[in-house]
């Protein structure tokens, strides 16, 4: 009966949703005819075999398996296929470019990770000859149904293509990525340097799946310098090459032009002329389409250009330095920035909240915007937990997107499935958007009051309606595999098409069926069966019970596949068996009807779906927002200022807090124009590498919108954050590591800037002392010409009395107290951790050191008057001067009233008192005549 009705419904429902009514009173009808099963049920856990045909549920939106993917990868390698003009004018001209029988590519599917797990040659269309390059399989695959916001930002799933112009244009690079899980394709175009540093550092932040670049960059013994780079750095990132012709900048704007959604068509203005990203973009919308074995639908992309000067530049060194996302220890470790900020309830929350970290935001309006929008979360309760309690019940909206607006080229059963469920998931996300306006309603600031705007849109109301109309009110998104296989069998309302009427009452039948054979069967042999369900196994019983209550100790015969856990037994039986294989095929045929329906009401609601993606855009913001929120309630952050001064008043290091589980000790920090270099000595394990890094992490917070620790912070928007970090193991470096600081060194001078916050720290400790000190003192020198704000740690006290020369310099160091053994006979060194103004006066390190070790006295007595003499010797050749002392002061004074005229809003009698302190702090800087005599 199923299978007739099956196949006469199929051309019924794609003429018309309502078709024949049922003849039958009440046939379909959900509350009669869900299977009895469903309130007792035992679920097992999804298992991580192919459930094959349409058994599976309970995922997350999306739509394919990773052996697909990896077919029609290894198809495209392979395979000659036609150019971009051969093919048609259109991007959604020859569909025949697949690869046949394939499945659709299934984010969500468990079999997703099989597939990728085979190191290729990536080979070229039309090129097979030529030695291809490298293609490296990546560490990780899509995710299968984790909805972890924790975890969504390390599951690559972007696909990036980039090509360089040749000749005279060589250095100038177009990018296009584009991610599997969001409808979302970022164009980029800039011209790089020789080290090409910005394009690392972009494709370090897109964390990408996949690279797709132009045969001609790897053409044997002609490879490009980029591609060398670029393989270099992504060893574990697959690679394929294309021919060049793919990369075409007209049809790269024709796809454009044909798939950005009208919304934003503002991009046409942006990237007419940025011929490489355009180039970029043909080649991967192409390539994309082939391996994803879908289209995506007319004017349903959202495209936009990245332009690097709307963020600030953190190259992926300094980002590994400060530990940002990936903890250098333990990658799976939380130890991070984005583990100490990371309270995001949805994976678009936590994908923005990395993204925001890798490149912090350079408008300080924006950042204050944002810092409203916290300000205001932290003042009023009710607020942030109804915010919170809606945005945690939305799934992966740009996920969804992504999945919606694709049209898949073949119709299969996971093609039907996924499409069905993915409805419920759209209907899911739109039912929560009134009460996200409820929340809102009370709102504030300026940015929460343009979102509950937003959400105004009347778009949203006429999707749902017309979900409504077809899908069952009670039909939501539920966790388990068993209840949403439900979901979508009984999503359709009755009495819409007969035959899916029938088929579904079949299938209730079956069920039934199957729950009265396994109580029947327990009954027979007085043994506590239930009936159980995984999408692996279908149906299947389970039992508790003892070894020793089975007769002989083993089950009946008729049972098979039996496992055990414990005390738990898994099995099957023949009869069930053929059973499940009737429920499968029951299944398909409620699928097969249920996704014409669904296809309908898709193409329907279309034209109005763009609204989705400034819902996501919205959900995504307020839950990093929240997240901001959240963190500052467990720690005593404060909202930070923007000025032209970096001021933190007793800031402290947010990572290290979460690790000790209390406030580290507390610092403060002071960089103006006029003091814009900062050198900081102290002993090994002083904390000065901490006190760094510290300084950074307060920097990237301020600017992303957050609170920093502290208890107070006034911030210089930073252009590019750079920092070179040295290890305690550094003292036993080798040639190579010392060539490492010494590029990170160059890199750090090659693009720093005015506005650049500049960290290095232990720099030429991998050479001899004189070459490492005149390094040092270079680089220094470079830098003081730069308004940068610079911080160096140092061991080479040397460097100290450079402020003779630089009135801008101004130097820090760590204290340590010496302690006394019990004995009295030994003495050890407390470290304090705290930053107090002036060098060190701990300058022998090698021989505090020593003086603990059995080396004999004699030789650590020579030593002391040794290094004594030199100090000497030193310290009269470096000392400053009257008429330089002088001059300092005058300097630092002027400096004092610039910034104070810039930002002061003081009172006119409280500027009367700081402007005399001033003066008196002047006069006692300048030596009098008889301290000139006595220098003299």
């Amino acid at each position: 009966m199923a299978g007739a009705g099956g196949r006469a419904a199929a051309s019924a429902t794609s003429e018309s949703y309502t078709g024949r009514g049922s003849s039958t009173p009440g046939v379909g009808e959900r509350t009669e005819h869900t299977p009895r099963y469903t309130l007792g049920l035992l679920q097992t856990p999804h298992s991580s075999e192919s459930s094959g045909g349409a058994s599976g549920g309970g995922t997350r939106p999306g739509g394919s398996s990773g052996e697909g993917l990896a077919a029609r990868r290894a198809a495209w390698n392979s395979a000659e296929k036609p150019s971009v003009s051969e093919r048609g004018e259109s991007y959604f001209g020859d569909k025949s470019s697949c690869v046949e029988n394939a499945n659709t590519l299934n984010l969500t599917s468990s079999s997703s990770v099989r597939g990728l797990n085979s190191t290729c040659i990536g080979k070229t269309p039309l090129s097979s000859g030529r030695s291809g390059c490298r293609s490296h399989t990546p560490l990780m695959g899509y995710s299968v149904t984790s909805s972890s916001a924790v975890s969504a930002h390390t599951v690559a799933s972007v696909i990036v293509a980039v090509v360089e112009g040749r000749g005279l244009a060589r250095g100038e690079v177009g990018m296009a990525s584009i991610d599997l899980k969001n409808p979302e394709m970022i164009l980029s175009q800039f011209a790089d340097n020789t080290t090409y540093a910005k394009v690392i550092t972009k494709l370090k932040i897109l964390t990408p799946l996949e690279i797709i670049m132009s045969n001609t960059a790897c053409d044997a013994g002609n490879t490009t310098k980029l591609f060398s780079l670029i393989t270099e750095h992504f060893k574990n990132v697959t690679f394929t090459t294309v021919q060049r012709k793919y990369f075409n900048e007209t049809k790269g704007l024709e796809y454009i032009e044909q798939l950005c959604a009208s919304e934003f068509s503002t991009i046409f203005m942006e990237v007419q002329s940025k011929y490489y990203c355009l180039a970029a973009a043909a080649a991967l919308l192409k390539y994309v389409e082939f391996i994803q074995n879908a289209v995506y639908a007319p004017k349903s992309l959202k495209v936009r250009f990245q332009g690097s000067e709307k963020t600030a530049m953190i190259d992926s060194s300094s980002a590994q330095n400060l530990e940002l996302v990936i903890n250098n220890r333990d990658s799976r470790n939380g130890h991070t920035l984005l583990g100490v900020l990371n309270y995001t309830k949805t994976p678009g929350g936590s994908r923005r909240l990395r993204s925001n970290i890798l490149e912090p935001l350079v408008d300080a309006e924006t950042i204050n915007t944002r810092l409203d929008c916290v300000q205001e979360l932290l003042q009023d309760e009710e607020l942030f937990f109804g915010l919170q309690g809606v945005i945690s019940k939305f799934l992966d909206t740009e996920q969804l997107l992504s999945v919606l607006v694709q049209i898949p080229k073949q119709d299969t059963v996971k093609t039907a499935e996924s499409k069905i469920t993915n409805l419920i998931y759209l209907k899911h996300t739109l039912e929560l958007v009134e009460p996200l306006k409820a929340a809102l309603r009370s709102c504030n600031t300026q940015l929460l009051k343009a979102y509950y705007n937003s959400l105004e849109d009347t778009r949203f109301g006429i999707i749902l309606e017309k979900i409504t109309s077809v899908i069952n009110d009670d039909t939501r998104y539920t966790k388990g595999c068993l209840s949403m296989r439900t979901q979508k069998c009984y999503a359709i309302k009755p009495n819409i098409n007969e035959f899916l009427d029938i088929a579904r009452r079949t299938y209730t039948e079956i069920v039934d069926d199957i729950a009265g054979m396994i109580t029947q069967l327990a009954e027979k042999y007085s043994l506590p069966m239930k009936t159980s369900f995984s999408s692996a196994r279908g149906f299947f019983i389970q039992m508790n019970a003892d070894c020793s209550t089975l007769p002989n100790g083993q089950l009946p015969s008729e049972f098979t596949k039996i496992t055990k856990m414990k005390n738990t037994y898994s099995f099957t039986s023949a009869d069930l068996i053929k059973m499940n294989e009737r429920c499968q095929e029951s299944l398909r045929e409620i699928y097969h009807m249920t996704y014409l329906i669904v296809c309908k009401l898709l193409n329907e609601i279309y034209e109005h779906i763009h609204c989705l993606y400034k819902l996501s855009d919205i959900v995504s913001m307020l839950d990093m927002l929240l997240s901001f929120a959240h963190a500052c309630t467990l720690s005593d952050y404060v909202r930070p200022e923007f000025t032209d001064t970096l001021a933190i008043k007793q800031g402290w290091h947010p990572i290290l807090e979460k690790i000790a589980m209390e406030k580290p000790v507390s610092n403060n920090t002071y960089l103006t124009e006029g003091n814009n270099f900062v050198i900081i000595t102290g002993p090994n394990m002083s904390g000065k590498s901490t006190y760094l890094k510290q300084i950074a992490l307060c920097q990237i917070m301020a600017q992303i919108g957050s609170y920093v620790p502290a208890e107070y912070g006034s911030f210089r928007i930073a252009e590019q954050i750079f920092t070179r970090i040295g290890m305690d193991d550094d003292i036993e470096t080798n040639a190579s590591t010392f060539m490492k600081e010494m590029n990170e060194v160059t890199y750090i001078i090659q693009n720093a800037n005015d506005k650049s916050l500049i960290i290095i720290d232990e720099l030429g400790r991998g050479t001899s002392a004189e070459e490492g000190i005149g390094i040092c003192y270079a680089a220094c020198e470079y830098l003081l010409n730069l308004k940068a704000f610079t911080l160096f740690a140092t061991h080479f006290l040397e460097l100290c009395h450079i402020d003779a020369l630089y009135p801008n310099v101004e130097n820090y160091h760590f204290e340590v107290q010496h302690v006394r053994s019990s004995a009295g006979n030994k003495e050890k060194i407390a470290y304090t951790y705290t930053l107090s103004k002036g060098y060190t006066e701990e300058k022998n390190y090698g021989l505090k050191a020593a003086e603990v070790s059995s080396l004999p006295s004699s030789i650590i007595l020579d030593a002391k008057e040794i290094t004594s003499h030199i100090a000497k010797q030193i310290l009269h050749r470096q000392k400053s001067t009257p008429e330089m002392m002088k001059q300092r002061a005058a300097y630092q004074l002027a400096m004092r009233l610039v910034q104070t005229a810039r930002n002061s809003r003081l009172d006119p009698d409280s500027l009367r008192v700081y402007l005399k302190a001033l003066k008196k702090k002047y006069e006692a800087s300048c030596p009098t005549p008889r301290e000139n005599d006595e220098q003299q």
